[in-house]
């Protein structure tokens, strides 16, 4: 729906994040009634009356939240409108100053453990905005609030705690660090809130805010809350434009695009990159350039565009060789040649090139840290399994379920090794599938 305003009522956010207009909306609900017994009328003039502050009587909040798979129990405890699955409001609708920042994060502080579908919410016209949002705010910085003065050593320390938060995650996975770096967050937005600080800390502390809130939000999505993912992404993306951090902002939009692709939303994907490059800072090193052109590889290959997704993996590639080590951003010290082959591994794959596919995916996974083992394995399971080798499939599925079961918790790895185990169907006779699918059975129970 490209143009439209975004939506203020969480009401309409949600039709907007489905696309559905007034009149489809209330056919959908009359419908939806009808399968459960409760006979509706609801009509266009209904659904408007609604999203101009009507609230709906019980029979059709029962219907609605059904429709939208909310429990109704979260219905009955928190009320109309806020147990529509839209907290994305404040962080889309807060102006984008420093006090809209401060607002957002916020707002997040206290509503970001709800995930209550794990689905996206933010898409179509509301994503395009945010990401003209970001594009045309100016970095704000106004006079510190009244409150303790914020230290140098306490900001140093809390770059630290991130930093080892970082390496854990890739070690542990997500789902067993959420809660440290959602107190971490906390910390941050208390201190940005009503602490006292120089004009440096206060740019260090923005910087901050934007790295634990990306963080939050990556280890959130690799804990299966796709939605609860996005909301933090947003938080990273206004802090980072507050602090003035446009580097930092392009690699949020970028990670934005993979929670909208994966979504099957492929063509957003390939819009989110692009304002990325388009508008990163002329000075981004080659080192950043290659992570970006490798996220437009990928967004194109997703999109069905396999010329182009050549062209930016060659370039990608090219930008690669031209780096320097001095020159790597703290915030992307985790890329390198295990993140690049296992792109190209996925646009090779979805090119035909299965053979070149499998080379690069087996170096992927090779050089990954144990997270990344786990995620990658179902990929190389895949390729192999297109190249007719069924042993060598099932050696790298079970090489990832090996990981979940001893050392790592990661949600993602784990729904990709399911998504695997379907393509094994045909083979679903040979006893080391049915062995394979039975240890996989076993993890999801386990979960």
């Amino acid at each position: 729906m490209p143009g439209e305003p975004l939506a203020v009522h969480p009401l309409a956010f949600v039709r907007q994040s489905h696309a559905w207009g007034k009149a489809e909306f209330a056919r959908l609900m009359q419908a939806h009634g009808k399968l459960l017994g409760i006979p509706l009328a609801t009509n266009r003039t209904t659904v408007w009356k609604w999203e101009q502050g009507q609230e709906p009587d019980a029979d059709a909040q029962r219907v609605l939240a059904d429709l939208l798979r909310v429990p109704y129990e979260l219905v009955r405890a928190d009320g109309w409108p806020r147990w529509l699955p839209v907290w994305e409001v404040t962080g889309l609708t807060a102006p984008w100053n420093e006090a809209g920042t401060v607002e957002a994060l916020a707002d997040l502080v206290g509503s970001g453990r709800l995930d209550r579908r794990g689905f996206l919410t933010i898409t179509g016209a509301a994503l395009t905005g945010l990401a003209a949002s970001w594009v045309e705010a100016p970095s704000a910085f106004a006079a510190a609030l009244n409150g303790d003065r914020v230290t140098d050593t306490m900001v140093s320390t809390i770059e630290q705690r991130i930093s080892t938060l970082r390496t854990l995650d890739d070690q542990l996975g997500g789902a067993r660090l959420l809660e440290q770096a959602r107190g971490d967050l906390a910390l941050i937005t208390g201190l940005l809130s009503a602490g006292r600080y120089t004009d440096g800390i206060h740019t260090r502390l923005y910087a901050l805010a934007a790295r634990v809130s990306h963080l939050t939000g990556w280890m959130a999505y690799d804990a299966g809350l796709r939605s609860a993912g996005q909301r933090y992404y947003v938080g990273a993306l206004r802090s980072a434009r507050t602090a003035g951090d446009d580097a930092f902002g392009a690699f949020v939009l970028a990670e934005m695009g993979v929670h909208v692709s994966e979504a099957g939303r492929t063509a957003e994907r390939v819009d989110l990159i692009s304002t990325a490059i388009d508008n990163a800072p002329r000075t981004l090193s080659p080192y950043t350039q290659s992570f970006l052109y490798l996220h437009k590889a990928e967004a194109l290959s997703r999109d069905g565009d396999h010329q182009r997704a050549g062209t930016a993996l060659n370039r990608a590639g090219l930008l690669w060789e031209r780096h320097t080590v001095e020159e790597n951003p703290d915030w992307l010290d985790w890329f390198g040649e295990a993140q690049l082959k296992s792109t190209e591994g996925k646009v090779l794959l979805r090119s035909g090139q299965v053979e070149r596919a499998t080379s690069s995916l087996e170096t992927s996974v090779e050089k990954a840290a144990p997270r990344d083992k786990a995620v990658r394995s179902s990929r190389l399971a895949e390729a192999r399994l297109a190249g007719n080798d069924l042993d060598g499939a099932l050696d790298a599925a079970n090489h990832g379920a090996g990981l979940l079961e001893d050392k790592v918790s990661s949600v993602r790895a784990l729904d990709r090794l399911k998504e695997f185990a379907e393509q094994l169907q045909p083979h679903r006779s040979v006893p080391a599938v049915r062995e394979f699918r039975e240890r996989l059975q076993a993890l999801s129970v386990a979960a």
